[in-house]
C-alpha cells in the first residue's frame, strides 16, 4: 500500500509593478466613471432613461425625413462588402462582442473626426451630419443574419446614441435592440435615441441582413456635466482606446478608396472596348 502527500498549492507569481498599476488604474478609473456619470446625470437636461425622446433633439429630424436617400447611399457602400470592416477590426477592444464579419462597421466619423475619404463615399449623409451639434462617431452599421451582439455598456454619459433604420429585415419584429428594461424594434426610416451606459443587446433572429446608420453626440448638459464629459473624451485620447482605432480608421479608408477606384477604371476599360 502506497501513501500519498497532499501536492502543495502553486506558488503565485508576485506581481510586476506594471500589472499592480493597471489594476490600481483599472479599480480607481471604476470608481471615477461612476462619480462622473453620477454628475453627468444630474446635469442632464434630457433625462435619464434608457430611451430618449426625440422630441429633445429637434436637429435629427432631417435624418427620418430623408432616410431613402442616406438607405441608397449605404446600398453604394455594401457593393463593395468585402472591404468594409468588422467593428473589432477597427476598434480591438470590441472583440468580445464582434466576431468573426457578422458586425461590419463603415465608419464616417471617429472621436469627433470627420474621415474625409470615407464620408466622399456618403456625401449627402455627411453633409447631414455635419450638422449635428458636437458629433463624435458616425457609422453604417452592417448586422449579419442570426447574429447576436452580447449584453454591453458604453463609456459615459456625456455622450447619447441615434439609430435610424434602412435596410431592416422583413420580420422586423425579430430584429431589435433591448436597452435597460427597454426593447426597440427597428423600422425603416425610424429613428430613435437611447443612452448607450445603460446595458444593451442586439439580436437579429432572422435571415437577413440588418443595415442602420448608428452616431453618437453629445448629451445636453449643464456646464460642469459639458466640462466633465470634454475633460474625459481628451484624457480617452491618450489611451489605446483611441489610439489603435485612429490608425486602423486609416488604413481602412486607403483601402476601401483604392477599391472603389479600381472598379471605375475597370468600368471605364469595359467602356472604352
Amino acid at each position: 500500500m502506497t501513501s500519498t502527500q497532499p501536492s502543495s498549492p502553486p506558488v503565485k507569481k508576485p506581481l510586476t509593478f506594471k500589472e499592480r498599476r493597471r489594476r490600481f488604474v483599472k479599480r480607481r478609473g471604476k470608481k471615477l466613471f461612476q462619480f462622473m456619470g453620477r454628475v453627468m446625470s444630474q446635469q442632464s437636461k434630457v433625462g435619464d432613461t434608457p430611451v430618449l425622446p426625440t422630441e429633445f433633439f429637434p436637429y435629427l429630424a432631417p435624418f427620418p425625413a430623408n432616410w431613402e436617400k442616406i438607405r441608397d447611399e449605404a446600398k453604394a457602400i455594401l457593393k463593395y462588402r468585402d472591404e468594409i470592416p468588422a467593428f473589432h477590426e477597427i476598434s480591438p477592444d470590441q472583440h468580445k462582442i464582434s466576431k468573426g464579419k457578422n458586425w461590419r462597421t463603415f465608419i464616417l466619423y471617429g472621436f469627433g473626426k470627420k474621415l474625409e475619404k470615407n464620408c466622399k463615399q456618403a456625401p449627402f449623409t455627411a453633409e447631414l451630419l455635419s450638422r449635428i451639434p458636437k458629433l463624435q462617431t458616425a457609422w453604417f452599421s452592417i448586422l449579419s443574419p442570426g447574429y447576436h451582439i452580447p449584453a454591453h455598456t458604453g463609456v459615459t454619459k456625456g455622450i447619447v446614441r441615434a439609430h435610424l433604420g434602412l435596410i431592416i429585415p422583413k420580420e422586423a419584429d425579430k430584429c431589435w435592440i433591448r436597452v435597460g428594461d427597454q426593447r426597440k424594434v427597428w423600422r425603416p426610416g425610424e429613428l430613435f435615441v437611447f443612452d448607450d451606459t445603460y446595458e444593451h443587446e442586439v439580436y437579429n433572429n432572422t435571415d437577413e441582413e440588418r443595415v442602420i446608420l448608428l452616431f453618437d453626440f453629445d448629451r445636453p448638459m449643464g456646464l460642469v456635466g459639458r466640462a466633465l464629459n470634454k475633460s474625459l473624451l481628451v484624457a480617452m485620447k491618450f489611451t489605446a482606446f483611441y489610439q489603435a482605432p485612429r490608425k486602423n480608421l486609416a488604413d481602412q479608408e486607403d483601402r476601401f478608396e483604392a477599391a472603389t477606384r479600381q472598379n471605375t477604371d475597370n468600368m471605364e476599360k469595359l467602356s472604352d472596348d
